[in-house]
């Protein structure tokens, strides 16, 4: 029988999705489960890894049931999954504590001390600066939880542990993609290797470090034991997967040096494309993350806030359309407001607004909060709208100057932008104005799960040339919105201005 289908399976933060594709990328069945998050003590959040398991296992099983498709036509599946957190397994793979999410921070005095202690060998090292990671996470069992510490054989990530599961690996097979080695704290990114000397500075067993892999490598296959949990048939091919971003990356064709990924969602990421490693040891706002593709890297920031500021306005200032309360559903809604701000010119009349109202995350800042700069009589709810658009256009033009820096002979050639933001050809015009670069919107919502599924096709052959597909397969949403180039000239001093702004406020709220 033909093995003509694949399977990806993206493990976030809040729910699972699982997807059944043909190759040519042709969605065939889909399904979605949420995953719980724990909260026993405030500032701790912690999940289950069974629950990764469990929740991967019904999804698949749904997915499969729902398509009709024989499961012994799918070929292989792989998983992504959320990056920064980190998992503990003993010698059984079995855990020892909960997940340690990203969203819990237990460990911010050791991201405290590796920035004191080796802050920029670390970020020269991983990409990456010292943040709210496995590096710290780590750190932070090594020092408050001795006894679990030493009875964790391996830390391991979400995929790890469900394919892991799936596979019925061994502890000393426990294994983590080369995607996720710039939230490691310990790892040499651009050799591909942990750092035996980041280890030695801080005391860390480098053996509890599972073993390095490429994305399409194979790590093994469905077992007897565990295949009926997913519906797949014994023997089929398990690859090692990638990180959620990376894998959202590949899925939406981010595969060519100068090309841009724009995540318009409740938090507003921007990646780049290079074919250099870039190291922001000056500003410690970039990470820098290894491509799926060979040779590739992908340098990122991101605001913890992006299409949150926008509901925050929505829900506390914008009470009004056209003279009358309404109430509108949130597409309605957010359409009205952005449809205001189209009618103010860019600047929006000398308003400035800072868009981290719950800290600064590139850099890390957790004490800046949001400001209104340059609020004057003559300034309407379109203003405060208008300047809501343009705080992440700067946001990001600031990301692309210290890319710039680092790589003077970039040439960025267009952004690809996905999420809920997207739909909006007047936010999407605003950056491709502000960063003069052509917007590109792309179809579909689900670009992790399709990601991970050519992962899996590529590890047993059915996908040759990993780029080539992925750009193929991403479907762009109607033409290009090209930069005006007089806007773009009207947004220069405004953009050095944001950038002057965020440095004076930044230094406020750290001395307040």
């Amino acid at each position: 029988m033909a093995k003509k289908y694949l399977i990806g399976v993206d493990l976030g933060t809040s729910s699972t999705k699982a997807a059944l594709y043909q190759t040519d990328g042709k969605l065939v069945s889909d399904a979605i489960l949420e995953v719980p998050l724990y909260h026993p003590k405030p500032g701790i959040v912690e999940q289950e890894n069974e629950d990764f398991y469990l929740t991967a296992a019904k999804t698949v099983k749904q997915c499969i049931s729902n398509s009709g498709v024989d499961n012994h036509e799918i070929a292989a599946i792989a998983f992504d999954s959320q990056m920064a957190g980190v998992g503990l397994i003993d010698e059984d793979f079995k855990p020892t504590a909960r997940f340690d999410s990203w969203l819990d921070m237990r460990c911010q005095p050791y991201i405290e001390l590796m920035d004191l202690k080796a802050g920029d060998l670390v970020s020269s090292l991983t990409g990456c600066p010292p943040t709210c990671d496995h590096g710290p996470k780590m750190l932070w069992w090594k020092n408050e939880q001795p006894d679990i510490y030493q009875r964790t054989a391996k830390f391991v990530m979400p995929g790890t542990y469900v394919a892991g599961r799936l596979a019925g690996l061994s502890t000393d097979q426990a294994f983590i993609d080369h995607t996720y080695l710039h939230f490691s704290g310990f790892s040499d990114a651009q050799k591909g290797v942990w750092s035996q000397e980041l280890c030695d500075l801080f005391g860390l067993d480098s053996t509890k470090l599972p073993r390095i892999v490429d994305p399409c490598d194979v790590v093994g296959e469905v077992n007897e034991k565990n295949a009926a949990d997913f519906g797949l048939a014994t023997g089929t091919i398990i690859a090692a997967g990638a990180g959620d971003t990376a894998a959202n990356a590949l899925g939406a064709g981010i595969v060519r040096s100068g090309m841009l990924f724009d995540v318009a969602g409740t938090a507003a990421v921007l990646a780049g494309c290079t074919d250099k490693f870039v190291a922001d040891t000056k500003n410690r706002a970039l990470l820098t993350m290894r491509s799926v593709i060979p040779g590739l890297w992908n340098p990122l920031a991101y605001i913890g806030g992006g299409g949150i500021a926008l509901r925050w306005f929505r829900d506390n200032f914008f009470n009004t359309i056209k003279g009358k309360t309404q109430k509108l559903e949130d597409d309605d809604l957010y359409a009205e407001i952005i449809k205001m701000a189209e009618t103010i010119q860019p600047g929006a009349d000398g308003l400035f607004f800072s868009p981290h109202l719950g800290g600064r995350i590139c850099p890390s800042n957790s004490d800046m909060r949001g400001a209104w700069i340059g609020v004057s009589w003559s300034h309407t709810q379109a203003h405060f709208a208008k300047a809501i658009l343009e705080s992440i256009a700067f946001e990001y033009a600031w990301y692309l100057s210290i890319l710039r820096e680092n790589l003077p002979g970039l040439k960025l050639s267009e952004a690809r932008a996905v999420g809920g933001g997207a739909r909006s050809q007047v936010w999407n015009q605003i950056k491709a104005d502000v960063l003069n670069v052509p917007y590109q919107r792309l179809m579909g919502n689900e670009f992790g799960a399709w990601g991970a599924a050519m992962i899996a096709g590529k590890a047993v052959g059915l996908i040759d040339n990993l780029a080539n597909h992925a750009e193929k397969t991403a479907i762009v949403n109607g033409s290009a919105l090209m930069p005006s180039t007089s806007n773009h000239l009207q947004y220069q001093p405004l953009i050095k201005r944001y950038i002057e702004m965020e440095s004076t406020l930044s230094h406020f709220f750290s001395n307040y």
